[in-house]
């Protein structure tokens, strides 16, 4: 069983920020359970560019308002708490913030935590160490 508190993951490895945006990565790929779990809070009147080319990623929405726009379609979609998107086709995104928005984080395969963003948004498939 793995109990954690974000309080507790606040300050470490496992909190990660870029510009406009925060990551606390409660469940990681080297926990071993074969999906990453993750609280991310996107800043108020800001915008990113995502592509997960090599995950599945699911969201749901708990807090804050603002546009997600399918890049592959041009469509966009209004989100609100209780709101969830799945790209599931890898699809290319991007997130307008018009508050600040804190969603729930789902991604298959597992990230391990080091990954970056690369230039187009995307994150490597980093291989997953096996839990100890």
């Amino acid at each position: 069983m793995i109990v954690r508190t974000t309080a507790e993951i606040t300050g470490t490895d496992r909190d990660v920020a870029g510009p406009g945006w925060r990551s606390k990565r409660i469940v990681l790929g080297g926990d071993g359970v074969g999906f990453s779990f993750h609280e991310t809070t996107i800043e108020a009147g800001t915008t990113h560019e995502f592509h997960y080319r090599n995950h599945i990623e699911a969201v749901w929405l708990v807090e804050g308002e603002g546009t997600l726009i399918d890049l592959d379609n041009q469509t966009a979609y209004q989100l609100a708490p209780g709101s969830m998107y799945l790209l599931n086709g890898h699809e290319r995104h991007r997130l307008d913030a018009r508050t600040r928005m804190r969603m729930m984080c789902v991604f298959n395969p597992p990230v391990t935590g080091r990954e970056v963003h690369d230039e187009n948004g995307v994150y490597p498939l980093v291989a997953v160490a096996e839990p100890v």
